[in-house]
């Protein structure tokens, strides 16, 4: 069998082609960034058509996404979520009906009260992101009353050592990494009571491997279940360098979270036997590049 993976560049991409390769899956990853996969745009529609036509792919995974909330990506959501949605979903329903369609969601477009979040909970309109994501839902559930299999899996925060140094899970490694060698910084950082999951991506790949291998159900929130404050992150990094952070934090002034706390409920993907295997403690650790014990 074959796989597509739109997004192939980021740390989701990475992992999701671990978790295909693992099972004896093809894989033919796809992004617009220059690299060692096939260079392409999910948004425009001839490109997909060729690539699906070409390859009759049995999964296909969309995970292209530019990573912001901000009012001036708008029109970059909509092309890569929402018009790369339906160039997929389309051209499967043409060329390769037979195929399973992964269509990524996020935690950030439900309505967020600081409760556990499910998959059945009320979509939010509260930023272009979300606009964006609730569209490409609705695509999907579409295409699936079309008789395509669709599936959506409403990520939450994730992380590994292979996120970018702009998020704040990164930027605290890699200075705390830095000051463990003699450096005598500040880090930046806005509100540090700010309270989200720290789930491994490599985990939250292998839950979209379990969700798209199983025919009962097609949308899941997916996530650890458990809430840390970035002080607590803070907390875990410092403390595998024996460093007091109080001493090297600089807050950023004016600064506005998002949101005080995202949680899921991840009752559903656990129901199909997904477990992560991965905690906040041994996270820091990996990202640090040190070991703990158990």
């Amino acid at each position: 069998m074959k796989a597509l993976i739109f997004g192939v560049n980021g740390q989701d991409g990475h992992y999701l082609s671990e978790a295909c390769r693992a099972r004896g899956i093809d894989v033919i990853g796809i992004s617009r960034s220059p690299g060692d996969w096939l260079v392409g745009d999910v948004a425009e529609p001839e490109f997909v058509e060729a690539v699906i036509k070409e390859h009759h792919p049995g999964m296909i995974f969309h995970l292209a996404a530019h990573s912001t909330t901000r009012h001036d990506a708008l029109f970059e959501h909509h092309r890569t979520i929402g018009q790369g949605t339906l160039n997929i979903l389309e051209s499967v329903r043409l060329w390769t009906p037979g195929c399973k369609v992964f269509i990524t969601g996020s935690g950030l477009q439900f309505v967020n009260t600081g409760a556990p979040i499910s998959e059945t909970d009320p979509f939010d309109h509260g930023s272009s992101y979300a606009v964006a994501r609730n569209y490409s839902v609705q695509a999907a559930r579409y295409f699936r009353s079309l008789g395509i299999r669709t599936y959506v899996g409403y990520l939450f925060h994730h992380e590994s050592p292979l996120r970018k140094p702009n998020h704040v899970s990164q930027k605290i490694v890699q200075a705390a990494l830095r000051i463990a060698g003699g450096s005598s910084e500040s880090i930046p950082l806005g509100e540090i009571s700010t309270s989200k999951e720290w789930t491994f991506a490599g985990d939250v790949a292998e839950a979209v491997m379990t969700l798209v291998s199983q025919d009962d159900v097609c949308e899941a929130t997916i996530g650890s279940g458990e809430a840390h404050t970035i002080e607590e992150w803070l907390d875990a990094c410092f403390g595998l360098i024996n460093a007091d952070w109080h001493e090297h934090i600089a807050t950023i002034e004016g600064f506005t979270a998002e949101y005080p706390r995202l949680l899921s409920d991840p009752s559903t993907i656990k129901s199909l036997g997904w477990r992560p295997s991965v905690n906040f403690h041994n996270l820091a650790s990996l990202m640090m590049g040190t070991r703990i014990n158990p």
